[in-house]
C-alpha cells in the first residue's frame, strides 16, 4: 500500500485528489495538507511514502516548503505545476531541490482532472520507490588543466660516416655519436574529444550536481539528452546556466558544439551527434517516432556519438528504465569511455544498473564525484 499525502491549499484539489487515490487499491491518503507549513508538520508526523505538493500555497510556497523537506525528512514528491512560463521556472527548481517528479497542470490548474488523472498514478507510483535524497549545497567548479606535457627525452644514435674511399677496396666507416635529438611533445586536446550524459527520473537534482562542478575551459563540448516534455528544458538549461561555470543553453539544429559549452537536448526532440566540415561536431534535431517510449531518448544519442569511439566520454545517470544501454554496447564496442552513477547515489538505480550488469561500465561513480571523472577521462 502506497500511503499518500496530498498538499494543496484548494479544497476542490485536495477533495479531487483524494478521491482519485481512495479509487485504487494500491493507495492510502494518509493525510491532507493546506500550506506549506502545514505540509513540512504533516510530513514529519506521518512520514508518508509519497507527496504530492502544489508550488502557490499560503503562509510557506511549495518550493520553500519543499526545501525544508528534503533538509529534514526526505521524502519521495511528486509536484502539481503549471504549464505557465513562471510555473516552468518553478518545476524546474522543484526538481533540483529533490522532486522526483512533476504533473503539469492543464490550462494553469487542473480543470480537467480526466486528462492527467493516469499520468498521476504512474508518476505516484514510481516516485514511491524513488530514493529521496537530500539537497546539497553546489561544491566549486574544478579546475581543468591539461595533462603535462612529457618532457623531452634524448637517446643517442649513431651515424655512419664515410673517411675516404679506396679504389678497390670498402668504404671505412667510422662510428661517431650523434647530437640528441628530442622525442616530440604530446599534442594536447583541443577539443576533439566529446561528453555525451544520458539521465532522467531524479536527472534535474544529478546534472546540477555534476554541470555546476564542471570547468569554464572544459577542452570539450558536453551534450545532454534529459527525459523532460517541451518547454521544461528550456528553464533547465537556462537555471543551470546561471549557477554554472561552464556555459549551459538549450540545443539547436545544426548548431556546432564548441569546448566549454553544455547543450541540452529540447523536450520532444530526439539529438544527434554528426559529424561536420573538419573536426567539428554538430547537433542534429528530429521529431522521429520515440524510442523506448521517450523523446528525447538517450539512445539515439548514443548510438549517434558511438562513431567517435575514442574521443568520446560516455555518462549514464539516476532513471527509471533501460534507456541508453543499447547505445553503450555500441559506445564500447567502438572504444569510447563510459561512466556510470552508482546505486546509492541514485534516485532511482534503473539506467546505471542496465549498464553495469552488462558489463559496459568502465568507472562506477557516487554522484559527487562524476564530474571529477569527466574532467580525467577528457585530460587523457
Amino acid at each position: 500500500m502506497i500511503r499518500v499525502l496530498i498538499a494543496d491549499d484548494s479544497a476542490f484539489m485536495r477533495k479531487v485528489l483524494s478521491d482519485l487515490f481512495k479509487g485504487q487499491s494500491d493507495f492510502e491518503v494518509v493525510g491532507t495538507a493546506v500550506n506549506g507549513q502545514d505540509t513540512i508538520d504533516k510530513v514529519k508526523k506521518l512520514q508518508p511514502d509519497v507527496l504530492t505538493l502544489d508550488v502557490i500555497m499560503p503562509v510557506m510556497d511549495g518550493l520553500n516548503a519543499l526545501a525544508v523537506i528534503m533538509e529534514q525528512c526526505p521524502v519521495p514528491v511528486v509536484m502539481i505545476s503549471s504549464t505557465t512560463q513562471k510555473g516552468t521556472n518553478e518545476t524546474i527548481r522543484a526538481l533540483a531541490l529533490g522532486a522526483v517528479d512533476f504533473v503539469s497542470k492543464t490550462g494553469g490548474a487542473i480543470s480537467k482532472i480526466d486528462t492527467i488523472k493516469d499520468e498521476i498514478l504512474v508518476k505516484c507510483r514510481l516516485a514511491a520507490k524513488a530514493r529521496a535524497r537530500k539537497s546539497g549545497v553546489a561544491s566549486k567548479p574544478l579546475v581543468y588543466t591539461p595533462k603535462p606535457a612529457e618532457e623531452p627525452t634524448t637517446r643517442r644514435i649513431e651515424i655512419r660516416r664515410r673517411t675516404g674511399y679506396v679504389p678497390g677496396q670498402r668504404p671505412i666507416i667510422n662510428r661517431v655519436p650523434s647530437t640528441t635529438a628530442p622525442v616530440p611533445k604530446v599534442v594536447q586536446n583541443t577539443g576533439k574529444k566529446i561528453v555525451a550524459i544520458g539521465t532522467s527520473t531524479g536527472g534535474p537534482q544529478a546534472l546540477q550536481a555534476v554541470i555546476t562542478r564542471l570547468p569554464g575551459n572544459l577542452p570539450c563540448g558536453v551534450v545532454v539528452v534529459q527525459h523532460m516534455p517541451a518547454g521544461f528544458t528550456k528553464s533547465l538549461a537556462e537555471r543551470l546556466n546561471s549557477i554554472s561555470e561552464i556555459a549551459v543553453k538549450e540545443a539547436e539544429n545544426d548548431e556546432i558544439i564548441k569546448p566549454g559549452q553544455v547543450y541540452i537536448a529540447p523536450g520532444n526532440y530526439h539529438l544527434r551527434i554528426v559529424p561536420a566540415v573538419g573536426t567539428d561536431r554538430k547537433i542534429q534535431l528530429s521529431q522521429e517516432p520515440p524510442v523506448g517510449n521517450h523523446r528525447p531518448a538517450v539512445n539515439v544519442m548514443f548510438d549517434s556519438a558511438s562513431r567517435f569511439g575514442k574521443d568520446l566520454v560516455s555518462v549514464i545517470m539516476t532513471g527509471m528504465g533501460a534507456d541508453g544501454c543499447e547505445g553503450m554496447k555500441k559506445i564500447k564496442a567502438t572504444g569510447g569511455y563510459s561512466i556510470a552513477q552508482d546505486e546509492n547515489s541514485c534516485v532511482v538505480y534503473g539506467m546505471p544498473k542496465a549498464v553495469v550488469d552488462a558489463g559496459l561500465a568502465d568507472e562506477i561513480r557516487p554522484l559527487d564525484k562524476i564530474a571529477e571523472a569527466i574532467v580525467e577521462a577528457v585530460r587523457r
